[in-house]
């Protein structure tokens, strides 16, 4: 008997199944115990992608399912390996992202016996992910089990993360040969097919709510949060057909057709107006806005319906309504608008008059003025990341994007770690010229992923505002005598070692002009460059809060 060959035998009907289930990328970790399912992934036709981090692994892998909008598994091994994928795991689970996690474990033999580098593995990522628990292998349970068994999981985790634990026992190396291959007999007819084994189906499309004709005719409001790119101009133009006001996050892609809601929306004129809306019509979730986030709280109308692909609630502001899952672009097919004057032209007015403002206090504040003249460093063709706290608020209050221009965020959990990490796996994913903002502390958060940025198929400029610390704290009622000691915690840190030691172009600029020359460089050689636009520590953040404050005015 030669047990690594039936780990091998094991492995490949593994990885088999999840080529099956349009698994086209999965993620590898260095490690011994994941040899099998290592070696039959480098087999396989999948593309393979590696990394010496696991919890970048995590969120490499979630970027890649971002942009190839297909499951993306991972391969880690035993251990605290395991553990460190939990917070991409969260994300996706937050934001509908499907992750397929293979962890290699100890058999049962080695658990609970102080074992080197075995844990309690089932079940590690709790309510954030489905379980698959395989057994040890043998032969003594069947490869059509085997095929079944992880067909179903995948099958029905059709969002967010699924966990397949996999335990394998020594030996897990040795000479690849004919042993055990009689264990595959009976999936010989299926292993030349493209099909799972079994074909599941899928949910209907989005009928048409039989009242639509009525409710469009009334007084509406369009919110657009997190969607495609294809889903947000398809959004903006339903709701200019039906003269609704389109109150726009920046991951909606809509292209803002009035822009700096966040600013204005606590303003007397505007809340008046909007007080009038008999229906809100909400696109999606996840919004960044404080602002639109304290309206939805407080705002009447007579209906608030929801539309978003994942299940689920998704309103904070628990409105009365109706929650239907659907693809937006398939609602929006079912729901033509009927073309009708604006009933509110009072916050056109009012966005137009802020613009203004906003274009006079930018000019002396470079951090504030990258987010409202953004557009401008935006590659033909390309796609932008937005990292957290302070920079996304910025750019969701003062950008004006291009409709369905491609946005992509962390905004399930909010958080700054693996920002790095997506980015690169959002590029492999789709590889376009590709801008992205972080600030200082994410970025520092998650540097080992700088290496991932060394072999890139498209110009990627990877711009780094260095405020010195995460000023977002600066915005909020954090005590004035301990907020450097125990919230912002400034690194006085230059990004330009960084750069050099994963081989990455550098430049650091303190200016827009600078800013601009930079990146428009960047995007005209190949590999990536690392921009590093160093600004007063709190300049961006006073100038948003007196931005608000002018909004607030109007």
């Amino acid at each position: 008997m030669s047990d690594s060959s039936f780990n091998r035998r094991w492995a490949q009907v593994i990885i088999t199944t999840l080529t099956r289930h349009q698994v086209h990328h999965i993620c590898i970790a260095p490690g011994s115990r994941s040899a099998p399912l290592t070696l039959a992934a480098a087999e396989s036709a999948l593309i393979c992608h590696t990394h010496f981090d696991e919890r970048g692994l995590g969120f490499l892998a979630l970027g890649l399912a971002k942009t190839s909008r297909t499951p993306v598994a991972l391969i880690v091994t035993s251990g605290t390996a395991v553990a460190n994928l939990l917070p991409a795991v969260i994300e996706a689970q937050l934001t509908g992202e499907r992750l397929i996690v293979l962890s290699a474990d100890r058999p049962p033999e080695l658990i609970n016996c102080g074992a080197n580098q075995a844990i309690l593995q089932p079940g590690i990522f709790s309510h954030f992910a489905r379980r698959c628990d395989l057994p040890r292998p043998t032969p003594e349970i069947t490869a059509r089990w085997l095929a079944a068994t992880l067909d179903d999981a995948i099958a029905t985790a059709n969002t967010g993360a699924l966990h397949v634990n996999c335990p394998f026992a020594e030996p897990l190396y040795g000479t690849e040969d004919d042993a055990w291959r009689e264990w595959l007999t009976p999936l010989e007819a299926w292993m030349p097919q493209t099909v799972p084994w079994v074909t599941h189906s899928v949910p209907e499309p989005q009928t048409r709510q039989s009242d639509w004709h009525r409710w469009r005719q009334k007084r509406g409001v369009a919110i657009a949060g997190k969607m495609r790119a294809e889903e947000g101009a398809a959004v903006a133009q339903w709701a200019a057909t039906l003269g609704w006001p389109l109150l726009a996050d920046i991951q909606s892609q809509t292209g803002q057709p009035l822009p700096g809601a966040d600013l204005w929306l606590n303003s007397p004129q505007a809340q008046a107006q909007l007080n009038e809306a008999e229906l809100v019509v909400q696109f999606g979730a996840n919004l960044i806005s404080k602002r639109l986030l304290q309206w939805q709280q407080r705002a009447r109308p007579q209906q608030w319906w929801l539309i978003d692909a994942l299940p689920g609630r998704r309103d904070p502001g628990n409105q009365p309504g109706r929650r239907i899952v659907s693809q937006i672009g398939s609602w929006i097919n079912a729901h033509p608008a009927a073309p009708a004057a604006p009933w509110a032209p009072a916050l056109n007015q009012l966005a137009a008059a802020l613009q203004r403002q906003v274009s006079a206090v930018v000019q002396d504040e470079p951090e504030a003025q990258l987010a409202y003249r953004l557009a401008e460093l935006l590659p033909p063709e390309g796609q932008l990341f937005l990292g957290n706290s302070l920079l996304v608020r910025l750019v969701d209050a003062l950008a004006q994007l291009p409709a369905g221009y491609p946005v992509y965020c962390n905004r399930g959990a909010s958080g700054i770690d693996g920002l790095i990490a997506t980015l690169s796996g959002i590029q492999r994913g789709q590889p376009r010229p590709t801008l992205a903002l972080l600030g200082d502390i994410s970025t520092l958060y998650d540097l080992n992923s700088l290496a991932l940025l060394r072999q890139l198929a498209a110009p990627l400029v990877l711009v780094v505002v260095n405020n010195n610390g995460g000023r977002i704290f600066s915005l909020l009622p954090t005590p004035v005598s301990e907020r450097e000691r125990f919230f912002t915690l400034p690194q006085s840190v230059s990004f330009a070692p960084a750069a050099q030691m994963f081989g990455l172009d550098y430049q650091h600029v303190a200016a827009w002009e600078t800013l601009h020359h930079a990146v428009q460089q960047g995007f005209t050689q190949p590999g990536g460059t690392l921009v590093e636009l160093s600004v007063a520590p709190d300049g961006g953040a006073e100038t948003f809060a007196r931005l608000v404050a002018m909004g607030a005015a109007l």
